[in-house]
């Protein structure tokens, strides 16, 4: 072979190498470095927050929820919460990285935000003030009593989180987590599973909400049933819970006695287009931006038939929901048919107090029209007072809301409620959830709901 041809295919070969280098250097420094560089496992971080003391992260009414102590060259992270914000502001461990806020938030923490700030605050981390109520997350973790599931609750009018309880849980301190790691990941109760915001459940009778209104779009809602207490079609056999038979029933009292008969036929009926494009007007199947980790809510169905929009119809089949997802849904009723984009942070703030940010409500979706809210609230306003939550009325408030009892993969029932108060003026949206449960959701997680709602109205 000529000498020339071979020195050109060397320059050639060298020239590909340098150019692939250099793509890939510029594509890492515009679309890597950063991740890289604020990653919670990337020990250049740890070295950097030797030199910072992390910001403190304070409830909406400055109560300290978490905080850096300095000793000497060491920085120790302290939850004076204790477990009560493991599944919320998370952990921060050499050893096991961070997790939820902490892990989020980790560079405005450290006073790496995008603002400089030039009166020597460089060298402490920003706080962080969430929306939370302290003494509501505290009350509604009591309510819990040891049990279980998840309790959210939400200002339906801009999305604030004033409460997220998940259970069980972990002590976050660096300390404990290295100790007891092993154990607790071994743990067949999952105490790092963030249930409120990343347990994915059937969503029972509360899912009845959409479609009602999914009834009330397509011009149904002066139907009556003749539910015999059992609704067949097609080889697919739904009974009512507790095998109840509730004759000529209208919609409206279908949805107070939670009529399995009813709104599997509307389900039926209705067929898997409008079943799916109402589940994808409640946000089911998309993803939303929030400031910890949330799973996308799902209809798991590659296909669905007919019998497959029935069960979806009562919160049963393939869909699938998270606790935060259900208490926005109730809080999109409450709020004339807009669904707020929940938040937990609410400001970004120096250690002298100068304000950085500031979160603004935001509409995430447009889910129905005013009419149909209204009308889907007077439905949710006679469950409690006629139907199966009645043990959520509170004297002197009305209370609006829809329980569910979920089946799953065992013998045992979640439990479900979401509802809202006051009726004429909605303040907070709850939502329950008690995981294999195996009573009701009137019943058992109702009552949590009434209480977390009075105990926020009564403050």
């Amino acid at each position: 072979m000529n000498p020339n041809k071979k020195i050109i295919r060397v320059l050639v070969v060298v020239c590909v190498m340098f150019l692939s280098l250099v793509t890939y250097l510029l594509y890492f420094n515009m679309f890597e470095a950063e991740e890289v560089a604020t990653n919670p496992y990337n020990k250049r971080q740890w070295e950097d927050e030797k030199f910072v003391k992390r910001g403190t992260i304070y409830d909406r009414d400055g109560v300290v929820l978490a905080e850096t102590e300095v000793s000497g060259d060491e920085r120790i992270r302290k939850y004076p919460q204790g477990r009560l914000y493991s599944h919320v502001i998370g952990y921060c461990s050499k050893v096991y990285g961070k997790s939820q806020l902490e892990m989020k938030y980790d560079k405005e923490l450290l006073g790496q935000g995008d603002i400089a700030i030039s009166f020597n605050e460089l060298r402490s981390g920003y706080d962080l003030t969430l929306t939370i109520d302290n003494d509501l997350q505290q009350y509604a973790y009591d309510q819990l009593n040891g049990r279980e599931g998840a309790v959210v609750a939400l200002e339906p009018t801009t999305g604030k989180v004033l409460a997220m309880v998940s259970y069980p849980d972990f002590d976050p301190s660096a300390e404990s987590l290295e100790k007891n790691w092993n154990a607790i990941v071994e743990r067949e109760d999952s105490p790092l599973l963030a249930r409120a915001t990343q347990g994915l459940y059937p969503p029972g009778s509360t899912y009845k909400i959409a479609t009602a209104a999914a009834a009330y779009e397509t011009g149904r809602i002066t139907e009556t049933f003749q539910d015999n207490g059992k609704f067949e079609r097609d080889g697919l056999s739904v009974d009512n819970y507790g095998q109840a038979a509730y004759g000529e029933i209208d919609l409206k009292r279908a949805f107070e006695v939670s009529s399995n008969y009813a709104f599997c036929t509307l389900g039926y009926e209705m067929g898997p287009e409008k079943v799916l494009e109402e589940a994808e007007r409640f946000g089911v199947g998309k993803e939303f931006g929030f400031d910890i980790p949330v799973e996308k809510s799902e209809i798991q169905y590659k296909k669905m038939t007919a019998q497959d929009a029935a069960l979806v119809s009562i919160g049963q089949g393939q869909l699938l929901m998270t606790p935060l997802h259900v208490a926005m849904m109730g809080a999109a009723v409450a709020n004339g048919g807009k669904m707020m984009q929940p938040y937990l942070v609410d400001t970004i703030s120096t250690a002298s107090g100068l304000t950085l940010s500031e979160t603004k409500p935001a509409v995430l979706y447009d889910v129905m029209d005013a009419g149909c809210a209204e009308y889907l609230d007077t439905l949710m306003q006679g469950v409690v007072a006629n139907g199966t939550g009645k043990s959520c009325q509170i004297s002197g408030i009305t209370v609006a809301g829809k329980t569910g009892t979920a089946e799953n993969e065992t013998d045992q029932d979640h439990a479900w409620f979401v509802g809202y108060a006051p009726a004429e003026n909605p303040q907070i949206a709850v939502a329950v959830l008690l995981e294999y449960d195996g009573g009701a959701g009137g019943t058992n997680a109702g009552p949590i709901a009434r209480n977390v709602i009075r105990k926020y109205l009564q403050k």
